[in-house]
């Protein structure tokens, strides 16, 4: 009886230590050792644009500055084009950033600007005017311990230099 008692024990300390040690990894997502993943904006491709509906594909980009791998669990986004909502939603691609790594994915998009033409076309009728652009999100990381990293992004952008000659 006594025995079966230790056993019992023993093996409660293994499971504890097994558990222990499989989570040191994830040890730097609790202390002040993780540092946040670089998310960017590198490239929006226009798939097609009718009057009624756009669609783009935005491509984007995460650096993991980190010594661990980083699971990524999705992506909440919007991107404004001079205060103009131009896109928002969420992509739920799972996939893994190597440490020390990046990795790029894709996130297809559709919008409707039919409600904002006129604004639109006012941008567009002085194709060497910047137009301020803004991304602002978040990404979902971790299995077991979750972690938001917020991002955001603000710039220019001249449309004469997407418009072809």
């Amino acid at each position: 009886m006594f025995s079966q008692a230790q056993m019992i024990r023993i093996i409660s300390l293994l499971m504890f230590f097994g558990l222990a040690s499989g989570l040191a990894g994830c040890s730097t997502w609790m202390t002040g050792g993780f540092k946040d993943p670089d998310v960017r904006l590198i490239k929006v491709d226009v798939i097609k644009a009718r009057l009624l509906e756009q669609e783009f594909l935005l491509r984007f980009r995460i650096d993991n500055p980190n010594s661990v791998s980083l699971p990524v669990r999705g992506l909440e986004y919007a991107v404004t084009l001079n205060d103009i909502p131009l896109a928002d939603g969420s992509a739920s691609e799972w996939f893994t950033v190597p440490a020390n790594g990046h990795h790029s994915f894709d996130v297809p998009v559709r919008t409707n600007l039919w409600r904002h033409v006129r604004q639109v076309v006012k941008m567009l009728e002085k194709p060497d005017q910047p137009i301020r652009y803004s991304l602002k999100g978040e990404v979902k990381t971790g299995m077991l311990f979750s972690r938001s990293v917020h991002m955001s992004r603000n710039g220019e952008i001249i449309p004469g230099d997407f418009i072809p000659e």
